[in-house]
């Protein structure tokens, strides 16, 4: 991560977005999308410097890099986007309860210590509700063993979620989580949510409904705690701010 400008002026950060989908116009893709719109709308007016990292055209690269252990150039240069990288956001398809095979084979390739201290969204799609622990399951374990800062906030979406106004507004709280994380490494730029220690913009009460307490310094140190969010033998386990059915009915597919 480069250092922060000392001259007041706003520096661009580096947003790498990392998305796993196997279609051109992909669901993961378009959810990768609308984060990184969410991110950089909270953030203004801070310059935010996006670079994408589309696995489906590496996936030869990718296959090579593992039997041979050399990566080709474009993959050495995808490599490199995290390695520069402020935050990441990280989509995925669901595929057998778990991230695609495309998505831990990239993974497999990244240092054990590029991702230390970098705060990363972790996102998922699916066909039904049935798979929204992946995120808890599998994302939050596979980034935490490389060390990242995984936020409390995930996105996980449905297909029949993009009929509706909730998956945006997880996408937008995401997006401020994520900008609260980002907004020390911005010191300096006026506007900056959460640069004043009061969280992002549109007050505190958004923090607090997301669980968020502060935010890591410039160097990528730790973010304070914040309160954790309790579930109850009726409601289940929280996913996403919110209590879900128990994990036997989503299994079964009575759960939406």
């Amino acid at each position: 991560m480069s250092t922060p400008t000392t001259t007041g002026a706003p520096r661009p950060l580096t947003l790498a977005v990392v998305s796993a989908g196997m279609s051109d116009a992909s669901s993961t893709s378009l959810l990768a999308d609308r984060l990184t719109g969410a991110v950089r709308e909270a953030l203004a007016p801070v310059p935010v410097r996006v670079e994408r990292i589309e696995l489906r055209p590496l996936a030869h690269a990718i296959a090579d890099h593992l039997l041979t252990g050399f990566p080709g150039p474009q993959l050495a240069q995808a490599l490199a986007v995290l390695d520069r990288a402020d935050a990441v956001v990280a989509a995925t398809p669901t595929y057998q309860a778990s991230y695609s095979g495309l998505f831990k084979s990239f993974a497999d390739l990244v240092g054990g210590d590029v991702l230390e201290d970098v705060p990363v969204l972790v996102a998922a799609t699916g066909g039904s509700a049935r798979h929204s622990l992946v995120l808890d399951t599998a994302l939050r374990p596979l980034f935490t063993h490389l060390r990242a800062l995984v936020l409390p906030v995930g996105v996980y979406a449905a297909t029949e979620d993009w009929a509706g106004p909730e998956l945006e507004a997880r996408i937008r709280r995401a997006g401020a989580q994520l900008a609260r994380h980002l907004a020390p490494a911005a010191q300096g730029a006026p506007g900056v949510p959460g640069s004043s220690g009061t969280g992002a913009a549109g007050g505190s009460g958004a923090a607090g409904a997301d669980g968020a307490a502060g935010a890591p310094g410039a160097d990528r140190g730790p973010a304070p705690a914040g309160p954790a969010l309790r579930a109850t033998a009726s409601s289940g386990p929280v996913y996403d701010g919110t209590a879900v059915p128990a994990f036997a009915d989503l299994l079964a597919g009575t759960a939406r």
